[in-house]
């Protein structure tokens, strides 16, 4: 059980060192009149990890993730 914990706190912190680095290209871009869509690329994965993820924990904490009981 303790390898699902640490997982899921890997996934959750690379889902958000995403988004800020998404948000901050996306700043720093806009600022110096440079094309945003690699940093809009950023943040859209990462809002997609974030539905994934939370699904994936409401599965597992369920239990209807066929795992252990």
């Amino acid at each position: 059980m303790d390898g699902i914990i640490v997982l899921s706190l890997l996934y959750w912190a690379f889902t958000g060192i995403l988004f800020l680095v998404g948000l901050i290209m996306v700043i720093a871009k806009s600022s110096s009149s440079q094309p945003v869509k690699p940093g809009l690329r950023l943040i859209i994965i990462s809002v997609i990890m974030v539905v994934v993820g939370a699904g994936a924990c409401a599965a597992i904490l369920s239990g209807i993730g066929g795992g252990m009981h």
